[in-house]
């Protein structure tokens, strides 16, 4: 009963208005946070919603399986961010090397924001096949190339996974629940 109390009270010094303006800042940060590596996004949006039940109470409409699946969302465009230039690095025909010189170059790269999530699977890529696969300039550049195309495809991937987890969000509160 006390977390009745607490959200009884925050409803009274938020009032509805100021539920969605917070709900809505946290949403904003997180689709910036798709964009701008510095920013963990997703977790923003996550947050958004959990704050929501929070702030409103049991009565939200967001159910328990409502915030599963917006961890579900949230985890798979992690993991699909964090390999996505090693799948680039593929699709364009490098050899594994260059799929782990991919990955180990964004790993690196985090350290180098902003340019580095690009330069980073560039260099790795590029390095790996020339010093591990032992493959040409033009065969190590187009996996190196490839790699930075697969992390533009995980940027935009992420953008619609935190669209979608939005509106979960809103249709879990106002249709679903």
């Amino acid at each position: 009963m006390a977390g009745i109390g607490y959200t009884r009270r925050m409803l009274d010094f938020l009032g509805d208005s100021g539920v969605w303006v917070v709900t809505g800042l946290l949403f904003a940060a997180g689709l910036a946070g798709c964009v701008i590596p510095v920013l963990p996004g997703h977790l923003f949006i996550l947050a958004g919603a959990i704050g929501y039940r929070l702030m409103v109470g049991p009565g939200a409409g967001i159910a328990w399986w409502g915030f599963a699946i917006l961890v579900l969302l949230m985890a798979m465009a992690q993991a699909f961010e964090i390999i996505s230039g090693s799948l680039g690095a593929k699709w364009f025909g490098g050899s594994k090397w260059g799929a782990i010189g991919a990955l180990v170059g964004g790993i690196a790269g985090l350290f180098f924001l902003p340019f580095g999530l690009l330069v980073g699977p560039l260099v790795g890529a590029f390095g790996f096949e020339k010093a591990f696969a032992k493959k040409d300039n033009r065969e190590s550049t187009v996996s190196g190339v490839g790699s930075v195309i697969g992390v533009l495809a995980g940027m935009v991937f992420k953008i619609v996974v935190g669209v979608l987890m939005i509106a979960w969000f809103f249709a879990d509160v106002f249709w679903i629940s």
